[in-house]
């Protein structure tokens, strides 16, 4: 009789530890109970050198001290890619586990149509609960993967900002209502009040999305005071006046161009859009050389950027500390990173959409005490397109064969797969003179662009403004700032050579081929090889 006791308890603990069997992608399969909540924090344009644990010139002025609590705590990517550098082609590759050319969203104009399946989805059938509050900018309302949504219409705005759930959502741009207060503080305390109500028979996954730091930077007046005595050093290429000196392919955004939307806004601050109501204005260069000028934007730029950064990281604390206190913690994946990089000076430029360094690396940190690390690093290259993945391999669950991720989880306990990816795909799709549309790969040590620069019927733009020069190479072992367009240099033939072919391999593997861009496959006819 003891031992058939003994065998029911046994066989009861056992079967308490797994769920119903669960249908999933037509595929049944046994889920453990106790699989871990997922809270993925996000914010915009938050990038990397204004979080404190990456290094830099403002690694001991930005106020962060809960991210470096995070970085502590958990394992922090070093080389976490963004496919897509602009916001809502990001966020609809982290959605979708698909590239832009995939889910269809390739520009800021592009909406994530409902016929794309989403992480959220994939979640939500296999037994979690799904929220995502904060900004959305994906167009179209989301859709019924997520149990509960409370988003911003459009950019948002930072203060009182409207926000629309499922009973008052109109159209991407109206509907919804005011809440009180400054939004990084609203979205997080949204966040929290769905996770303290929900259905606690599941586990969840809350996406908390914050429109910081995203311009015009601004700031609550609890961190208004930081920055007041003294000045914020420069890039070493902040005086870069374009590839003259660099030899690169394409003139950028200056900075001197934020320059002039803070004139333009101090002159008329009731009629520009909301991107710029800046903080503090008017400003004034009178009398100041361009050089000048240019410094004096770049102080009030990178001082508001941090202020706002720190309303981010003091709500990251807020939200660490009610899972602390509710009991969440242990069992709580918890995620911070930014939808793309963004430059603050580097290069003379402000804004994304780039290649380059600043602009392609998502800061990325995650805290698991049952699983990852404390306090580690890795060096992987992961690209946004693998969140998905990732998420599925926590909750259990099989990933869709139309997304294209690969989930990093051993990667993260320091089992880097053999096959693991050497290149990272990056493709810029939106065109200008200063911008032009490009793709290329991003590996440890080297980086090759193509810069096509076709506007794309799509984008709205004519024929004009073609680049003059086609390719951008970079050593970044030897030329971190890239700096010298290497792409001529004897010594990297051979490599830019077998570049050039890992490129069109990625292009075919990922289904890039611009099949439907005859103006695309001719300026690579007429210049590959250039």
């Amino acid at each position: 009789m003891k031992t058939k006791f003994y065998f029911t308890v046994l066989s009861i603990l056992f079967l308490a530890n797994f769920s119903c069997k669960n249908k999933v992608e037509g595929k049944v399969e046994m889920v453990e109970q106790e699989r871990p909540n997922i809270l993925y924090i996000m914010s915009d344009d938050h990038t990397s050198q204004a979080w404190g644990i990456y290094g830099g010139i403002l690694e001991n002025y930005v106020h962060t001290p809960n991210i470096k609590r995070l970085a502590k705590e958990g394992t922090v990517l070093d080389n976490c890619l963004v496919s897509n550098s602009i916001c809502t082609p990001s966020r609809a590759t982290v959605l979708t586990g698909q590239y832009s050319h995939i889910n269809g969203v390739i520009t800021l104009g592009a909406g994530l149509s409902p016929k794309h399946p989403t992480i959220a989805g994939v979640l939500q059938r296999g037994g979690y609960q799904t929220s995502v509050i904060g900004k959305w900018h994906l167009k179209q309302e989301p859709t019924d993967d997520f149990d509960y949504y409370c988003v911003l219409p459009g950019q948002g705005r930072y203060w009182d900002p409207i926000m629309k759930t499922k009973e008052n959502w109109k159209d991407y741009t109206e509907g919804g209502m005011p809440y009180k207060g400054f939004s990084t503080d609203v979205i997080a305390d949204k966040t929290i009040d769905w996770i303290e109500n929900r259905d606690t028979s599941k586990p969840f996954m809350a996406m908390c999305h914050f429109k910081a730091t995203h311009e015009p930077f601004d700031y609550p007046e609890r961190f208004s005071h930081l920055y007041r005595d003294g000045d914020i050093p420069i890039p070493d290429t902040f005086y870069d006046e374009g590839p003259e000196t660099t030899g690169r392919s394409f003139r950028g955004q200056s900075i001197d161009s934020l320059k002039a939307r803070y004139l333009r806004a101090s002159k008329d601050p009731e009629n520009v859009p909301g991107y710029m109501k800046y903080p503090e204005l008017p400003l004034t260069v009178d009398g100041l050389t361009k050089m000048e000028a240019r410094y004096k934007t770049y102080q009030k730029y990178v001082k508001d950027f941090m202020r706002c950064g720190a309303a981010i990281d003091d709500n990251i604390g807020k939200l660490l500390k009610y899972l602390d206190e509710s009991g969440l913690a242990e069992n709580t994946i918890v995620i911070y990173t930014a939808d793309q990089g963004y430059f603050l000076g580097e290069h003379g430029w402000f804004d994304k959409r780039l290649i380059y360094e600043e602009s392609i690396h998502m800061p990325f940190v995650i805290r698991y005490p049952k699983e990852i690390p404390a306090g580690q690093r890795n060096s992987d290259l992961i690209e946004n397109a693998d969140f998905s993945a990732l998420f599925a391999d926590y909750a259990g669950l099989e990933y869709p064969k139309t997304m294209q991720g690969r989930s990093f989880r051993e990667n993260l306990k320091g089992n880097t797969p053999a096959d693991w990816r050497e290149y990272g795909y990056y493709r810029y799709w939106d065109h200008s003179s200063d911008r032009p549309g490009h793709f290329g790969i991003r590996g440890q040590r080297f980086k090759l662009a193509f810069y096509y620069g076709n506007a794309l019927k799509v984008n709205g733009y004519t024929k004009e403004n073609q680049p003059t020069k086609f390719w951008d190479f970079f050593d970044l072992e030897k030329d971190p700032n890239e700096t010298h367009n290497a792409y001529n240099d004897e010594e990297y033939q051979d490599v830019i050579k077998e570049m050039k072919a890992e490129i069109l391999r990625q292009r075919e593997t990922l289904g890039d081929t611009d099949k439907d861009n005859p103006e695309v496959l001719q300026i690579m006819e007429d210049h590959w090889n250039s």
